[in-house]
């Protein structure tokens, strides 16, 4: 299979240039800018016209729980797991997401947060991605410390090497996301359709809960994963401290910090540190915590996951930009390269390169909002849309 995706900006790890890709059996064989070659084609080859548009490579989301509400979009409304899933994952490659690690969460008392429910998505996801995809995807593990029975379910998982990527959470009351007096009561009570008295009996257990976590247990699991290969976070640290804990337990990123200090530590002890492309396009927290642009602008952010809303990932890219925080680079290697490079997977992936899979989209403007014409996954084309 031969293919030219011609004349178009191609943004590669360092710089943007002019010139067109050759892609063969789903790799990217020549990257052409010499104007001299302009124009030169693989015989035979499929041709797609990119002038005019910029060329990028495929957006790799490392944290997306939105998974979960193509699942249940409305308290106590549960649809079929199989067609949540097949529904969501077709519409990655419009966003401009190649790679999709969905974040599927093991907490207390909340409805989709279930053993039962985790343990199907990640059999239907394994089932699937080993016959039909159309984007690659991957497990993202969050484990809430408090649900101390689901421990061992999750220690057999990352022996078995059944996750992609393993995060800490611990949203009880009172602290990290949820430290604002309220916070969690109202939260709750909005996306799971209950009343006060069920909400207060949940912070009960989650505070009960807390007292029992085994830190020395996680951290050796922590270890374990990474030594097998699995990427490890943390979540919503609040402090210097407490970004340090996450590391002790085997974190090499620090996902959401809820201070632009807790940013700046973690980044300082060498760990990746993840925010929201939500945050970055909205311009604010949604709980009025960390403005993610600022931690990106202090040198204290370096990847951007879509967080609960995919199409928010690629227009914070091109807002970086627009805003003048970073140049298109900079800002594509923050959903490309970073992530890439914390699962180990940089050596295929990440960057338009020769010699790499050919995950790649195509992207148009509309007065400034970047959307996707064309997404290459693996050298095939999973998404053409869309009037130029």
């Amino acid at each position: 299979m031969k293919q030219v995706i011609r004349g178009g900006s191609i943004v590669l790890e360092d710089r943007v240039v002019q010139g067109d890709l050759h892609l063969e059996n789903g790799i990217i064989s020549r990257i052409v800018t010499d104007r001299a070659a302009d124009g030169v084609e693989l015989e035979g080859a499929d041709i797609e016209d990119a002038r005019g548009c910029y060329v990028l490579p495929g957006l790799i989301d490392l944290h997306c729980d939105a998974i979960e509400k193509e699942v249940q979009p409305r308290p106590n409304t549960l649809f079929p797991l199989s067609m949540a899933f097949l529904e969501f994952e077709r519409k990655l490659p419009h966003h401009g997401i190649t790679s999709m690690y969905h974040s599927l969460s093991l907490g207390v008392g909340l409805s989709l947060r279930g053993t039962h429910l985790l343990t199907e998505l990640v059999e239907l996801i394994h089932a699937y991605r080993d016959k039909r995809a159309v984007v690659r995807n991957g497990i993202h593990l969050r484990y809430e410390v408090t649900h101390l029975d689901a421990l061992p379910l999750v220690e057999r998982y990352v022996r078995e090497g059944l996750i992609d990527y393993l995060s800490f959470m611990d949203h009880s009351p009172g602290q990290g996301q949820y430290r604002k007096s309220g916070s969690f009561e109202r939260y709750v009570m909005k996306n799971q359709g209950i009343d006060i008295q069920a909400v207060r009996t949940i912070v009960t257990e989650l505070g009960e809960r807390r007292q029992l976590v085994d830190w020395e247990r996680l951290e050796k699991l922590g270890h374990m994963a990474a030594a097998l290969g699995i990427a490890v976070a943390s979540h919503d640290d609040d402090t210097p401290e407490r970004a340090e804990r996450s590391r002790r337990l085997g974190c090499t990123v620090s996902e959401f910090p809820i201070t632009l200090e807790t940013a700046r530590y973690a980044a300082r002890r060498g760990m990746y540190v993840c925010v929201g492309a939500p945050n970055v396009v909205r311009g604010i927290s949604h709980d009025s915590n960390l403005r993610a642009a600022d931690a990106i602008a202090a040198g204290a952010a370096n990847i951007l996951c879509s967080d609960y809303h995919p199409s928010s990932l690629l227009t914070s890219l091109f807002k970086l930009v627009d805003d003048r925080i970073l140049s298109l680079p900079e800002a594509v290697r923050m959903a490309t390269l970073y992530p890439a490079a914390v699962l180990g997977i940089e050596g295929r992936l990440g960057t338009i390169a020769e010699g790499k899979a050919a995950d790649l989209i195509i992207v148009d403007r509309y007065e400034k909002h970047p959307w996707v014409t064309h997404a290459f996954v693996g050298g095939m084309l999973v998404y053409a849309g869309g009037v130029r």
